[in-house]
């Protein structure tokens, strides 16, 4: 598998482009916006967008789902259905946030859940359920690897907030000790911004849930 970070929006959101070394087939994982940056990336990697994967439903991370799966005609797979409430309310975060563009609300192709399995060419993404930022949110991890894409769950020295509707900060510590923990300390993961980290680094340093906090 091979990768490259696009970001996007205001709110300098990590859209990962993903594919399939073997076949060029690939994914984008939450296109927020500036969707043409995104498309000279996947033009200048030579690869084919075949799906768009969300970790969850807000507005930075789901903004440009819609016109980007009109454009390209693809599918949209993810988040878990509990965030369907947040997806249903993009207009309304459209116009709260400013966000340039009038965003639609609309229902993914494939509602994700814990244990189930994405494809990108001959790539196999796990899904694991992982609330707190949003009850319905998810991540990607590609085993061989050793690459987590984590949405808003956790952060190089942070966590994801938990003060938006649905929020819940007891549920976000679990998800992060419980799902993300067991995967081992040597998985790199793409944060739904800033840089990159292992989770073996933030387990020794992470002020909100190393080992010792």
């Amino acid at each position: 598998m091979d990768y490259r970070l696009i970001t996007v929006t205001a709110f300098a959101q990590n859209a990962t482009l993903l594919w399939c070394e073997e076949t060029k087939k690939a994914a984008v994982v939450d296109p927020g916006g500036d969707l043409d940056s995104i498309l000279a990336v996947a033009a200048r990697q030579g690869v084919s967008i075949e799906k768009i994967l969300l970790t969850h439903g807000h507005i930075d991370h789901a903004g440009g789902t819609v016109e980007l799966a009109r454009r390209l005609g693809v599918p949209v797979e993810g988040p878990q259905r509990d965030d369907g409430f947040w997806l249903d309310q993009l207009p309304q975060q459209s116009r709260m946030f400013g966000f340039p563009d009038y965003c639609e609300a609309f229902t993914p192709d494939r509602w994700l859940d814990d244990g189930e399995t994405v494809t990108v060419g001959k790539l196999t993404l796990d899904v694991l359920h992982t609330p707190g930022h949003t009850p319905g949110h998810i991540v990607f991890f590609h085993a061989p690897s050793k690459l987590a894409i984590v949405g808003d769950v956790l952060f190089a020295g942070s966590i994801g907030r938990t003060d938006f509707p649905g929020g819940d900060h007891g549920a976000l510590i679990r998800s992060i000790r419980t799902k993300l923990w067991p995967l081992g300390d040597d998985v790199e993961f793409i944060p739904g911004h800033g840089p990159m980290s292992t989770f073996g680094e933030e387990r020794r340093s992470n002020p909100f849930v190393a080992d010792g906090a």
